[in-house]
């Protein structure tokens, strides 16, 4: 049994907050600059170089990657031998979101009530927890920042099984159409398939989580991510909605089990500024 005092985890949550504002994945960096050589635009071209730029500018002078330091949103896998010590672990995650806006002197963007008094909370809490129990003795936590401009591009459509891989693909494709410049392409495209209502929307953000291009282990999946990627790059929006070829970086599929009357399928669309960092937590060893 390992045993994991909350502070710990607050001091992770705030200093990946800090690091995922500032500093691009590598992946994601590797992923724009082969876009740059594919895309057949001149403005588009010009429009991943300054991408390229803006992230060099980020990290070497601390500064946020995007004016729209996002909704944290916190990925919290805890293992099974893990206990926590202290008080109130989503507590505890919601203050190192505060400590590194405070720090990092974010952008805080959350309001309280949705509708009515939408008064900001000052610090941007609470933030979206996702938390799972997985086997073994380490926390693995991923802070996402999430733009509300590509969030509000995303969707949820209740397929029925007839509806098909076709139907997943017309639908996804059709999603991004839609939304043309608004998500500030290049994006990355995550799609969760199966579950219910309130699950597909969750493995669709989750899908957002792997290495940008890296296929699904699933030939098929992996088949059915080409094939909608080459569709979404033939729309012709290109980087920042100037034209070209490069529309998406990337289409990551989850899929989940689900009912036998339904194939509900989210998109969850991200800007070029994919932010996210992950990190680890052991805590101390304790007899049982």
């Amino acid at each position: 049994m390992r045993v994991v005092d909350v502070s710990a985890l607050t001091d992770l949550v705030r200093n990946l907050a800090l690091e995922a504002n500032f500093r691009l994945p590598p992946d994601v960096i590797r992923a724009l600059e082969e876009a740059h050589s594919r895309e057949i635009s001149p403005g588009g071209r010009r429009v991943l170089a300054d991408l390229r730029e803006n992230g060099r500018v980020a990290q070497e002078e601390g500064l946020p990657l995007c004016q729209d330091c996002g909704l944290a949103v916190v990925f919290l896998d805890v293992g099974e031998e893990v206990a926590f010590s202290g008080k109130g672990v989503e507590e505890a995650v919601h203050e190192g979101i505060r400590q590194a806006y405070r720090q990092g002197y974010l952008r805080r963007s959350v309001v309280s009530d949705p509708l009515f008094d939408r008064r900001n909370t000052g610090d941007n809490t609470p933030a979206i927890l996702h938390l799972r129990w997985v086997p073994g003795d380490r926390i693995r936590v991923t802070v996402a920042p999430k733009g509300m401009g590509s969030e509000n591009m995303s969707a949820l459509k209740m397929l029925r099984p007839v509806d098909g891989e076709e139907g997943v693909r017309a639908f996804v494709v059709e999603t991004v159409a839609a939304a043309g410049p608004n998500p500030c392409p290049p994006v990355v495209v995550g799609v969760g398939i199966g579950g219910n209502f309130e699950t597909a929307p969750r493995a669709a953000k989750r899908a957002l989580l792997r290495p940008c291009g890296d296929p699904h282990p699933d030939p098929r999946y992996a088949a059915l991510e080409r094939k909608i990627l080459e569709e979404i790059n033939a729309l012709g929006v290109g980087p920042a909605g100037y034209g070209g070829s490069i529309t998406a970086l990337a289409v990551h599929v989850e899929w989940l089990p689900t009912h036998l009357a339904g194939l509900p399928t989210a998109v969850n669309i991200c800007c070029h500024a994919h932010r996210h960092a992950s990190g680890e937590l052991g805590g101390e060893e304790r007899g049982s």
